[in-house]
């Protein structure tokens, strides 16, 4: 029978980790033609998940956990858990059951078509934020502008990928990972399916405003290299306004005479290109800081302890 890896990122899931195995069980137990392993991912959980990890990898053979020696992030656990697969197919999901294990039958079946990959986007964000969900739709709507990379609005990372996709993405060592683009940038054959969000019953959500902010921010850096074009842009526009504006001092003076000139007219012109030159050297510090952080060449992560050991 054809294995298939299940990837877990946990980061305080203590409350909902035996909900998630008993439910998802449930389904598994309704696709007798596959095996079936959990791939849990610790990634530095202040809680008590580790210990509900052992629990759980004690009282079921196929539960397999990796613990990392500290947060380093959502994109770090899932990197994790698809280098550590070895299934014929990989799911990645997260553990709040917001991702509904009822989905993989249709999942199967979308691989088992031929497909590379079947994807989920979802259609309403049941219970979210009416201001995340705006902001959301605009961010798909501005990648998938000024980017190569197409990513359906609502798109999550909740898929099933064959063993070729996964290799090709583990393949792809940079440090600063965005993996909704990477899944589509690797390329494949991917079947979208639209399914229906589901709320949180038990725990929090662990995204603030902050962390989705820097987290699309890393998206579009991540896949285009628009907002240098657009700086290079804009500095070209100013700088003729500013030629033609001189060029028409100059007249005025010659025709006019010296004339004093208005208060409100110069410092409005000095904040404003201030500010622009604030942007730009923003935005230039948000791909440098790339940079940096890439040369440096840490690791992804560091794994502290796991149980993945227990079948060599």
């Amino acid at each position: 029978m054809k294995l298939i890896d299940i990837v877990v990122p946990c980061y305080n899931e203590e409350e909902v980790l035996p909900l998630f195995i008993e439910e998802t069980n449930k389904v598994i137990a309704t696709i007798p033609d596959y095996d079936f392993r959990y791939i849990f991912i610790n990634d530095g959980s202040k809680d008590k998940t580790l210990f509900v990890l052992r629990e759980l990898a004690a009282k079921y053979s196929n539960a397999k956990y990796i613990s990392f020696s500290r947060n380093f992030g959502k994109e770090s656990a899932m990197y994790a858990g698809l280098e550590h697969s070895t299934g014929d197919y990989v799911i990645v999901m997260d553990a709040d059951l917001q991702h509904p294990p009822a989905m993989f039958p249709q999942m199967i079946e979308g691989v088992e078509e031929g497909y590379d990959c079947c994807a989920l986007y979802r259609a309403k964000q049941k219970g979210e934020n009416p201001i995340r969900q705006m902001i959301s739709k605009m961010f798909f709507g501005f990648q998938n502008k000024i980017s190569d990379v197409k990513m359906p609005d609502g798109a999550v990372d909740y898929r099933i990928m064959s063993r070729q996709m996964v290799d090709s993405i583990i393949s792809l060592c940079e440090k600063q990972r965005f993996s909704k683009g990477l899944f589509c940038w690797v390329g494949y054959q991917t079947k979208w399916i639209e399914y229906q969000n589901v709320e949180r019953t038990v725990g929090t959500t662990k995204w603030s405003f902050w962390s989705l902010f820097k987290y699309a921010l890393d998206g579009i850096t991540s896949f285009s290299v628009t907002p240098l074009r657009f700086i290079a842009v804009l500095g070209f526009v100013i700088s003729a306004l500013a030629f033609i504006w001189i060029i028409i001092t100059l007249i005025q003076t010659l025709i006019m005479g010296i004339d004093v000139p208005g208060y409100v007219t110069t410092l409005c012109a000095v904040l404003f290109m201030g500010g622009i030159i604030e942007m730009s050297v923003g935005v230039l510090g948000e791909y440098i800081g790339r940079i940096y952080i890439e040369s440096k060449d840490r690791p992804i992560y560091i794994a502290k302890e796991t149980n993945l050991d227990d079948d060599k």
